[in-house]
């Protein structure tokens, strides 16, 4: 019996086929090679210097720092705003309750006459033909004693009070609460700045650390180093001061008669001074924390503010505002308890000590501190007392 069997089919490639195929897989792993090999070497962006890192959180601080200016603002307007709120919603409620008393008096005299009938058989018979005629306001004022008049006059005035005190209460509650959409916003915006600032110092390398520190090492060096200067400048200005009036006593003369006659409000000045110096001196260590006041930590505004209110003297709660307080001075004149304020924008502010430096707190990270003024661009300062 002949077994059947499926005839085979063959595939015949010819060696010209094979070496095509093959070409075209070695293309296809040589490309595919190149486009990882491109992926890889994508151009990245190249790393900041150690000099462009210091000034991007330099500036980063700085922003936050006058974002801080606004958090205070917006914060001070809010708890003013928030007590005027308080004492209007109270106002508000007394003279609901007057209204109220009033309403309850009227509610007597409308009781009473109910009671007694109110009106002769004569307009009861008029009363039951025309109701709505005989009700008219005017008719029913003229029934009144003087006493129901001023019931009712007391009514309306204490209704129409009432809601003038209403629209003041809901017009300042609008107030503050875009007061406190403010705040809510210039928080945002500190937190935001500083968090840039930790994330790109958080990069840096043991050695870029220790490169930023000497940065900072040589920026400070050359504020003192301008501070001492003008240390020596005063003392030689004290020194011819003193001279020139030796001299001016010896002839009988007053050649400092200016100091002569302003010495009484010098020695007030400097003892308001000297006190508020003191107060800042026992903060010296006590961090720096973007809108505090104290007693613990402080920010620049707060420092001053706290320092001069401990010699007796209110200064506003932001440096745009200290910096509208008292006299203006030149650096050359500058005296101890003065405030030095810097940036263009009037974002910080310090208290001098004489001998071109300062006390301030810094900025987050930092400690309240002695520092050179010549430490940032100065933009101005005051006498506040």
């Amino acid at each position: 019996m002949a077994s059947h069997r499926k005839p085979r089919t063959s595939v015949l490639i010819s060696p010209g086929s094979r070496r095509t195929a093959a070409g075209l897989t070695t293309a296809a792993l040589a490309s595919v090679t190149l486009l990882s090999q491109s992926a890889d070497a994508a151009p990245r962006a190249p790393r900041p210097s150690i000099e462009e890192v210091k000034k991007k959180v330099d500036d980063l601080y700085h922003q936050a720092e006058v974002a801080t200016q606004k958090y205070n603002a917006a914060k001070e307007r809010a708890e003013h705003q928030s007590a005027t709120v308080d004492g209007l919603l109270d106002a508000a409620a007394k003279r609901a309750q007057r209204m109220n008393e009033s309403r309850r008096e009227l509610g007597t005299f409308a009781s009473a006459q109910y009671r007694t009938g109110g009106m002769n058989p004569t307009a009861q018979l008029m009363l039951a033909k025309d109701p709505q005629q005989f009700v008219d306001r005017s008719h029913l004022m003229e029934r009144l004693t003087s006493r129901q008049k001023q019931a009712v006059t007391d009514y309306q005035e204490q209704a129409a009070a009432a809601a003038r005190q209403r629209a003041k209460a809901t017009s300042s509650l609008e107030q503050l609460q875009h007061s406190q959409a403010s705040l809510k916003e210039s928080k945002q915006s500190v937190q935001g700045k500083l968090a840039e600032a930790r994330q790109l110092l958080s990069r840096l390398t043991a050695q870029e650390k220790a490169r930023l520190a000497e940065l900072e090492r040589q920026k400070e060096e050359a504020a003192r180093r301008k501070a001492a200067e003008e240390a020596r400048r005063q003392q030689e200005a004290e020194r011819q001061r003193q001279q020139d009036g030796s001299t001016g006593d010896s002839t009988g003369g007053q050649t400092g008669g200016g100091t002569s006659d302003g010495g009484s409000t010098g020695d007030s000045y400097a003892t308001k001074a000297e006190k508020a110096l003191a107060f800042a001196r026992t903060q010296m260590g006590k961090p720096y924390v973007w809108g505090a006041t104290g007693p613990s930590s402080y920010d620049c505004s707060g420092l001053t503010q706290a320092a001069w209110k401990a010699a007796g003297v209110d200064l506003p709660r932001t440096t745009w505002d200290q910096v509208k307080v008292g006299q203006r001075v030149a650096t050359k004149d500058l005296q101890p308890g003065d405030l030095v304020f810097f940036y263009d924008d009037i974002s910080h502010v310090g208290m001098y000590i004489g001998g071109g430096k300062m006390i301030h707190a810094p900025k987050p990270g930092a400690y309240v501190r002695e520092e050179s003024i010549y430490y940032m661009p100065i933009y101005g300062s005051v006498r506040p007392a």
